[in-house]
């Protein structure tokens, strides 16, 4: 079988022979058994539901594999839990695609497998269909993923640009620039005792419960690549209004912004994994932040600016008393962090 008794994935492994089968029956559906998997099939077959469809599909690349607070399995599940949940939407199925280097060790594989279905039971979701390719050597870096999810939107949800309104308040649900940075020290190795973790978390519950609770949310976005900065003009521009944020008012662990400090990386624009921008009907901003500060993923919650009439720019009201005006990120400080 060569390579220490197959040790490590091979290109068989991806010739759909004994070997995918045996990949399959260790690996995935191990870490992964749920009854509609198990079944095998060319497509899983889902319970009937009442109610509107909401999918999404995203792609996994970050390196290295492994960091401090997460890792490339994890995020592939939050990543497409929380692009559900953003939207209104209770995520419920996944499907996970898998291309793998040939030479890849089967124990860091079952690492990540194993991380993605820790990862499932936390979000309450299932991995009901995957799929596996092998490439050659050197055609690929280790390990990619990619993830679709379905979940299943409230008839009365209406999240959209459409519902903002100037007057509108901003709020996140916690510390930003963590997971950019994270990653930017992991790979590099600056960071002293893991000071800097990943906050990639699911937001699925903490957002379950604040739309259940109140009924003023207008939109929600999930702010990965491109940060808060991007996020906040790219909302400015599709809704044709201003948004205005408070550069005091924004909650950056004091950690994260010494680091962008001396890397000379602004917090606004580094990615974030466990981190929503909600805007929200003023006269129910306060009961929004109420019911953020009471949950696990929420206790650094802020309202952090305003929605005013304008034609699509974005602004941050500095500590000094001026004023920024912010833009789309023109180009990423770090490749693949996500």
């Amino acid at each position: 079988m060569t390579e220490t008794q197959a040790q490590v994935v091979l290109l068989a492994h991806g010739d759909g022979g004994a070997l995918t089968r045996e990949l399959v029956e260790k690996v995935f559906l191990r870490h992964f058994a749920n009854p509609a998997l198990k079944e095998q099939g060319d497509a899983a077959e889902l319970p009937k539901k009442l109610g509107r469809l909401a999918l999404t599909t995203d792609s996994f690349v970050v390196n290295p594999l492994f960091f401090p607070g997460g890792d490339i399995g994890k995020l592939a599940v939050y990543g497409t839990v929380n692009d559900l949940a953003v939207s209104g939407a209770r995520p419920e199925y996944l499907a996970a695609s898998f291309l793998l280097e040939e030479g890849l060790e089967l124990a860091v594989l079952n690492r990540v497998t194993a991380s993605m279905a820790d990862a499932c039971r936390e979000a309450e979701v299932e991995i009901v269909a995957g799929d596996t390719k092998v490439v050659e050597r050197e055609h690929l870096d280790q390990l990619f993923i990619t993830t679709t999810g379905v979940g299943w939107l409230a008839e009365d949800s209406e999240l959209g640009y459409r519902q903002i309104r100037p007057g509108d308040l901003v709020l996140v649900n916690g510390n930003l620039g963590d997971h950019g940075l994270a990653i930017i020290m992991s790979r590099y190795g600056l960071d002293l005792n893991e000071q800097i973790k990943s906050d990639c978390a699911p937001l699925n519950h903490i957002i379950h419960q604040l739309l259940t609770s109140c009924h003023g949310i207008r939109f929600m976005r999930d702010l990965t690549r491109g940060g808060l900065a991007t996020a906040v003009k790219e909302v400015a521009l599709a809704a044709s209004v201003d948004i205005w944020l408070v550069e005091e008012a924004l909650p950056v662990a004091r950690a994260v912004r010494a680091g962008a400090d001396v890397l000379g990386l602004d917090p606004l624009y580094l990615a974030n994994e466990g981190k929503f921008l909600a805007i929200v009907a003023r006269e129910e901003a306060e009961h929004a932040l109420t019911v953020l500060k009471e949950l696990r993923l929420g206790r650094a919650a802020a309202v952090i600016g305003e929605v005013r009439e304008g034609r699509g720019n974005a602004y941050l009201k500095t500590a000094l008393g001026g004023t920024k005006f912010l833009d789309l990120m023109a180009g990423a400080p770090l490749p693949r962090i996500c």
